[in-house]
């Protein structure tokens, strides 16, 4: 069985692109489903207690796919490359997932599609 976990970075939670959504609804909605196997919230991945964040997480997990739903999923690999190399996690299990500038619902659907793929 495929392990599966899902981040959500919401850039502070001051950034205007947020602001539509109520996040703890987001994660609750899809923990109920049972789509992941865990989700969890972080304020700023991007940020240098973003990586020792995403290090500590990562470094010897047995996660197949780290969902991160947030800011534009090119950026992401980006910005958490170091992070999953220090933490010997496999850059292509990371699937990025833009929300910003969604509601609620949205952004349910939006990382419930991500997830089906």
């Amino acid at each position: 069985m495929s392990k599966k976990g899902l981040l959500l970075c919401v850039c502070q939670g001051t950034c205007p692109s947020f602001q539509e959504m109520n996040v703890f609804e987001v994660l609750n909605s899809l923990r109920r489903e049972n789509i992941f196997d865990w989700v969890g919230l972080h304020p700023q991945l991007c940020a240098e207690d973003g990586d020792r964040y995403l290090m500590e997480l990562l470094k010897g997990a047995d996660i197949d796919k780290l969902y991160v739903a947030g800011c534009d999923p090119v950026m992401q690999k980006k910005m958490f490359r170091d992070a999953f190399g220090d933490a010997g996690f496999d850059k292509d299990k990371h699937v990025g997932v833009e929300i910003r500038n969604m509601n609620t619902e949205q952004t349910i659907n939006a990382i419930k599609n991500a997830a089906a793929q």
